[in-house]
């Protein structure tokens, strides 16, 4: 129906082009009438452009499809003015392909949405880069771990820390690497995790980057909590029936004291010296052993919003008399003033006094004791709290081992204050960490 339809067009057109010619042919051989002739000619060449255009406009249609398909141009619409034209099966063709073109191309821009949601919103970190370390993918989480807004090569990444650098250039697929850096007073453990592809003739690398250094903590923590309690329960178990039996000894020793007339060298006053030291010294033992028991019973915060002005007044007027005693210039700031946390008032008060008590003790021998308590809030967004001191600081090869239970610098120290203190924080959702302070001195910092 569509070729007949055609070829009737076709014929039809000749057929007039054939009689305009006769047309023009008599007029130039049997007249004179100039205008005429002029129109005849005219309308010939008119109905050639005609039937040119009409038998060519498959084959523009043909270049524009493929041209659409070539550019993803699919704006474009193959519709036909041309009345009972055999080109109407075709442009509906073309259009039907058009469509689908569309669809396939919306369902593929909708999956594309899809997947960049799902990239940039997951809680791993993920980079991707060229082998010449061009960044074609750095999603949120990785913005946030690494504490970068954009990064366009991974050399820029020197300014958070070179060996993470190094790691990312050398990684290869299935590599596993770790990576330790200090960074504004947080200790980070990035586990990173690589994979290769290739795309549009290009070589990928795809790093997954985690940090593990809470989840390392908090493993480290809960295996010195299990040993606690086992220590702990075994030692208290020993010991409180020895300062049973040694209390009852030692009253046993008192009577027979005063129903004998002993010598000046009676060997009770050896015994009950001696019953005496076992007591006193078991009962030691078992306030101490029960000191560490602390370590393993953080209480359940109780949440509300507090005032960090509030919090800092509080400690002021607890430690005035002391810093006065001992001379130390004990300073508190807030900015802004009115800034407020969620979390538990008294373990954050709790913490705030283990590390203002460690920056006073530290303080000995300075030349103008300082202690500074500051709250800000950081580029992040985040709400800090820092204790500063100018005391004697502590070494960089112990910032990530004084947290550890047990472990002190101190003769006198106990090592379980630092330790608690950490646990607290983190059960009040936030971090702790301890640098240098420029010029001398220790930096706690608190992010809540």
């Amino acid at each position: 129906m569509v070729f007949k339809r055609f070829s009737i067009i076709i014929i039809a057109r000749t057929i007039v082009l054939c009689g305009s010619v006769f047309l023009l042919f008599y007029l130039i051989s049997e007249t004179v009438l100039v205008a005429t002739t002029f129109i005849v000619a005219v309308l010939i060449v008119v109905q050639i452009y005609s039937i040119i255009h009409f038998v060519q406009k498959t084959n523009r249609d043909t270049a524009r499809f493929f041209s659409s398909i070539k550019y993803s141009d699919f704006s474009q619409s193959f519709v036909t003015n041309i009345k009972g034209a055999s080109f109407d099966e075709l442009s509906s063709a073309f259009a039907g392909v058009m469509d689908q073109f569309k669809q396939t191309r919306r369902e593929r821009e909708e999956n594309f949405r899809y997947l960049q949601t799902v990239v940039q919103h997951v809680g791993i970190g993920l980079m991707a880069y060229t082998s010449e370390g061009e960044v074609e993918l750095l999603n949120i989480a990785a913005k946030r771990l690494l504490r970068v807004n954009t990064v366009k090569n991974i050399a820029e990444l020197s300014s958070v820390n070179i060996s993470l650098v190094e790691a990312l250039e050398k990684i290869r697929s299935g590599d596993k690497i770790l990576v330790k850096y200090a960074d504004n007073n947080d200790l980070l453990q990035l586990s990173i995790y690589a994979t290769e592809f290739k795309m549009r003739d290009k070589h990928y690398t795809l790093v997954s980057i985690s940090n593990i250094q809470k989840e390392l903590e908090e493993q480290q923590m809960e295996a010195w909590r299990n040993l606690i309690r086992v220590l702990t329960h075994e030692i208290m178990n020993s010991v409180t029936p020895i300062i049973s039996l040694s209390s009852t000894a030692n009253a046993l020793v008192e009577d027979l004291d005063h129903e004998k007339h002993r010598q000046e060298s009676d060997p009770l006053d050896d015994i009950k010296g001696a019953l005496t030291t076992i007591t006193k010294r078991s009962t030691g033992l078992l306030h101490f052993v029960d000191d560490y028991r602390n370590l393993s019973r953080i209480p359940t915060p109780t949440f509300s919003v507090v005032s960090i002005a509030s919090v800092f007044q509080r400690l002021q007027q607890m430690f005035s008399e002391q810093a006065q005693g001992k001379k130390i210039e004990f300073i508190t700031s807030v900015s802004p003033v009115d800034l407020e946390v969620t979390t538990d008032p008294e373990l954050l008060e709790q913490v705030l006094i283990n590390l203002v008590l460690n920056s006073m003790k530290a303080l000995a021998g300075a030349t103008s004791p300082r202690v500074r308590l500051v709250s800000m809030i950081d580029k992040n967004g985040n709400a800090i709290i820092q204790v500063v001191d100018n005391g004697h600081g502590i070494p960089e090869e112990l910032y990530d081992k004084i947290f550890i239970p047990f472990f002190t610098t101190r003769k006198e120290g106990s090592g379980i204050g630092l330790s608690i203190s950490q646990q607290i924080v983190r059960v009040l959702g936030g971090s702790i960490g301890v640098s240098t302070t420029p010029g001398g001195g220790a930096t706690f910092t608190i992010r809540l």
